[in-house]
């Protein structure tokens, strides 16, 4: 009768030569994917809340302009306008239209939308200023950004 050998332990491991590969892929497709906010808000901006929304077709289009109080103390505590990261008077609007459009295509330079992001407790003076520089400036499409009841901003 022929005697079996027992044969040795052989431990199979899990090969980890291409985790890092597979690390900097995910890396890659989440810096690509991923959004990041372009303005830094020097306002305080709490949206209020509408019933009826429509959402914006194509967000490369739209300029923001954030209204709210200063969130710095040296600012003071009345309503601020906010263009890009900084904080202007409302004389700025036009110039900030014109570089707006400059920046977009030539045959999309008449689609700007302009969007309002106002605090909600800001007063309606303000608004109405800005919305005579917005006339000047001959930028009608304007937009109120609001969120819908029971969610946050």
């Amino acid at each position: 009768m022929a005697k079996f050998s027992k044969k040795a332990n052989v431990s199979t491991e899990i090969s980890t030569a291409s985790l890092p590969d597979i690390v900097f892929m995910l890396l890659f497709f989440f810096m690509v994917t991923t959004s990041i906010r372009e303005t830094t808000l020097l306002v305080n901006n709490k949206i209020p809340q509408a019933r009826q929304l429509q959402k914006l077709e194509k967000k490369s289009l739209v300029s923001f302009i954030f209204v709210g109080s200063p969130t710095k103390a040296i600012l003071g505590t009345e309503p601020r306008i906010q263009l890009n990261d900084v904080i202007v008077e409302t004389s700025a609007i036009p110039n900030f239209i014109e570089e707006e459009r400059r920046r977009l295509d030539p045959s999309e330079r008449d689609k700007l939308t302009i969007s309002l992001k106002v605090d909600e407790n800001s007063k309606m003076g303000i608004i109405t200023d800005i919305k005579q520089e917005l006339r000047k400036a001959n930028a009608l499409k304007l937009n109120y950004s609001a969120i819908k009841p029971g969610k946050d901003y």
